[in-house]
């Protein structure tokens, strides 16, 4: 079993900042690619960001240089930092990781289960 905490969402004004953080936790042998990404009601679930295992990472056009993704792989948790927030970007945050669970086995995708960000004045 893998189990995630997400925090770090809630509601911010517009051009504000927030954190989103994601812990994994459980049956895990190794996680590579960790994500984030987001869903409004009636729409696709879209990335935002990911980074894998060695800190290579890649961010939806619509937040370079605003959103930051890091990772700590010792505590197999993941962060966004989020700056100058704009209300289309009110969302369902979540973060996704891919992760081997016992040696010599294949990784699979696992979800937590999303963390609301508002923005909105």
């Amino acid at each position: 079993q893998v189990h995630f905490v997400e925090s770090g969402g809630g509601l911010v004004q517009p051009g504000g900042s927030l954190r989103l953080s994601c812990a994994a936790s459980g049956s895990i042998f190794r996680i590579s690619t960790m994500g984030w990404y987001r869903q409004t009601p009636g729409k696709q679930r879209d990335l935002v960001a990911a980074i894998t295992i060695g800190g290579s990472t890649n961010y939806a056009d619509s937040v370079k240089g605003r959103f930051t993704i890091s990772r700590d792989n010792a505590k197999n948790t993941v962060y966004l930092q989020m700056n100058r927030l704009k209300p289309e970007e009110t969302a369902v945050y979540y973060c996704n990781a891919d992760i081997t669970q016992r040696v010599l086995t294949k990784p699979r995708t696992y979800w937590g289960q999303g963390t609301q960000v508002t923005v909105s004045s």
